[in-house]
């Protein structure tokens, strides 16, 4: 690369990025409209090779993900929102039935007295903070339609995502084949390569890991469900959405499963049935969902995947949380390429070992 390449895509990286910063505030859309429409590309792929266009293969796509997520969803939330007003109403007996069975043995083992006064506050602080929970719809409802921008915003959004999604789904490869034909003849078969692994990591995780987290939530909330926990439906999804974090979902499942059914029953016993859920649920994982959903082509090790997500939390909140492990798979990718290049260099010595004798390398 000569001197006034380097300058010019130093340059181009610089507007981009500038670029990126101001518009900030407008990209939500489009990103998550670019997001569905990646997702759908090869549905839509599928059904123009059985002989649809490409519109009619788009239009096909729309109908079918909104005969199946409206239901979904007009029928998880109301659930959802009444396991936690039960949650709600279920809190100060619980922590009444804690101190009367906690408290003894504190004060024996730790010498430790917990006032009445301390439990009362307790108790008035969960209340309220789960109120909260269980209100924020509403409250966020009563917040947003105070204000008419923001009213015009959130359906802006809503109108744009799909309206964006439908036209970039619908021109995708079109799009991809004149992104590829502006790159420098030079540098096309590495970036095609690299855009090629890229999309097969990115393909697996973001379709297989999403069916992944659905499957086990449901899993979990069904034998939650059998074991007799009220919370089932709560807690089953709770620990299906952490598990794209390695063993996160499994230990906060159990932890948060075992607390719940050992204050609802108050038999240690119901524990070992909690642990069998999460335990036949980890098996058809492991055996099952991700090697048919996910498969082994992410390559990312544990340890990466808890320091990816939480480097994203830190960076940039909530937002970084969700996008840190596809950003993370397609670093990796290249990190990849950069290690077998390097491996594959002078730098890396395997030109000078291949020069020395095998009477040389006998003596190192």
């Amino acid at each position: 690369m000569t001197q006034s390449s380097r300058w010019f895509w130093l340059t181009i990286a610089i507007i981009f990025s500038l670029l990126l910063y101001l518009l900030a505030p407008i990209l939500l859309p489009f990103v998550a409209g670019a997001l569905l429409a990646y997702l759908g590309d090869p549905v839509v792929d599928r059904l123009e090779a059985a002989g649809l266009s490409r519109t009619l293969s788009v239009v096909v796509v729309f109908l079918i993900l909104f005969l199946l997520v409206l239901p979904l969803v007009l029928l998880l939330i109301p659930l959802l929102e009444s396991q936690l007003r039960l949650l709600i109403d279920k809190v100060p007996g619980y922590i009444d039935w804690l101190m009367v069975n906690l408290e003894p043995t504190l004060q024996e083992t730790f010498g430790i007295n917990i006032p009445a006064l301390e439990v009362d506050q307790l108790k008035q602080t969960f209340t309220e903070q789960f109120s909260l929970a269980g209100n924020f719809f509403k409250s966020l409802i009563r917040t947003v339609t105070h204000s008419g921008f923001v009213v015009a915003g959130w359906l802006a959004n809503l109108f744009l995502i799909p309206v964006i999604s439908f036209y970039l789904l619908r021109d995708w490869d079109r799009l991809v084949v004149y992104i590829r034909d502006l790159l420098p003849r030079n540098i096309e078969p590495t970036v095609t390569l690299l855009a090629k692994q890229s999309d097969e990591v990115l393909g697996a995780f973001l379709r297989g890991q999403m069916l992944v987290m659905l499957a086990l939530g449901t899993i979990y909330s069904i034998g939650l469900k059998l074991v007799g926990l009220e919370f089932s439906l709560l807690i089953g999804m709770l620990a299906g959405m952490l598990s794209f974090i390695p063993y996160m979902g499994l230990i906060v499942g159990i932890v948060v499963a075992g607390a719940a059914v050992l204050l609802q029953t108050h038999d240690p016993s119901n524990l070992l049935w909690v642990a069998a859920v999460f335990g036949g649920a980890q098996v058809i994982e492991g055996t099952i969902l991700t090697p048919m959903l996910v498969g082994d082509r992410i390559g990312l090790h544990p340890v990466a995947v808890i320091f990816a997500v939480l480097a994203g939390g830190q960076l940039f909140g909530f937002f970084g949380i969700l996008l840190a492990l596809p950003v993370f798979a397609v670093l990796a990718v290249i990190l990849r390429y950069f290690h077998k290049t390097y491996k594959e260099s002078y730098l890396y010595g395997t030109e000078a070992l291949t020069d020395n004798s095998p009477e040389d390398s006998q003596e190192l």
